[in-house]
């Protein structure tokens, strides 16, 4: 009997789990029908706007629906992250994965809206160098100049970035470890809002990418004093290392890729994952994202999340170290 009844409860829950298997692999066949939003968490006009709409464009171009912009700024990226973190599994609600909302306010922030686990990692888009650029009008020109100019005057250094936790505050805070100096940090809800008080006058310096930068440099109204990597980059050749004027363990870079909310279905993300593996290598992106100094990535979803830990674990170890402190 109770053989009998078990074969019974099998075949009636037999074509619910065929019905579950074929609605599953519908989900990505048919994925995007209609437009998707895609979340990034600062203000307009910085590296994640920038590489965000250049590659929602040619996904958008590839699937035949738009992939619409969504800058939702503030909190060094939680306002955008906890958007998403919340929104239905369905594909149609994506993020611009980013150092802020992803590793650092989660594990810098005592109450963080939303953890790790909230989020389906997709694909890694790539990192750059951070870069400290200055008012055209500050004294210092080099990062050393800097140093000089903050033991000289101290308490008169202000420093912006584009939030509490974001990449650029975190890139300060090693800066600020390896010279051992005085400066006032001043967060804003983005790159772009705070270049307009850098070229103003209002701040003195900050931590951005070449990416966000370009414009303003190259109509001087920022001047670039070094660059936080290990190399020189071949989009400013001329820019010297941190380490190339006597600053050591300093190094800082941005990162940038695509996520989604936790349980996104399996289809949707390796769709995902393959377009924009496909957009990240064709020639003119390509181009572009060479041109603005981004160190391409790309990759599997489960090379995206190592990635992330590792960058996790780093933080980690600041935090431990007590190079910065949870708030």
């Amino acid at each position: 009997m109770a053989a009998r009844a078990y074969l019974a409860c099998l075949a009636l829950i037999a074509p619910m789990l065929a019905q579950s298997a074929t609605a599953a692999a519908a989900e990505g066949s048919d994925y995007p029908n209609r437009p998707v939003r895609w979340v990034v968490p600062f203000a307009p006009g910085a590296s994640n706007d920038i590489i965000a709409r250049l590659l929602a464009q040619k996904i958008g171009d590839s699937l035949g629906q738009q992939f619409i912009i969504d800058n939702r700024g503030g909190a060094g990226g939680l306002v955008g992250g906890e958007i998403v973190a919340k929104a239905s599994p369905d594909g149609y609600t994506l993020l611009s994965a980013n150092p802020g909302p992803n590793v650092n306010n989660i594990l810098l922030r005592k109450k963080p809206p939303y953890r790790f686990e909230d989020f389906t990692p997709i694909v890694f888009f790539g990192y750059a160098p951070l870069i400290i650029v200055a008012n055209s009008k500050f004294p210092p020109s080099t990062a050393s100049e800097l140093v000089e100019y903050a033991r000289a005057n101290p308490g008169k250094l202000s420093w912006a970035s584009s939030g509490v936790g974001s990449s650029l505050h975190i890139g300060l805070e090693l800066f600020r470890a390896a010279t051992r100096i005085h400066v006032t940090h001043v967060p804003y809800k983005g790159t772009a809002p705070a270049f307009i008080d850098i070229v103003s006058g209002q701040v003195n310096t900050m931590y951005t990418t070449s990416v966000s930068a370009e414009t303003h440099l190259k109509a001087g109204r920022l001047k670039a004093l070094a660059i936080a990597a290990k190399k020189r980059q071949s989009v400013l050749p001329n820019l010297a290392t941190l380490e190339e004027q006597g600053i050591k363990n300093a190094e800082a870079i941005v990162w940038f890729g695509l996520a989604g909310p936790a349980k996104l279905p399996r289809a949707i993300v390796q769709k995902l994952n393959a377009e924009v593996n496909k957009a990240l290598t064709a020639a003119d992106a390509k181009q572009r994202l060479d041109q603005l100094g981004l160190e391409i990535g790309g990759g599997t979803p489960e090379d995206f999340t190592q990635f992330m830990n590792t960058e996790a674990e780093r933080l980690r170890g600041l935090i431990k170290a007590g190079a910065v402190t949870p708030e």
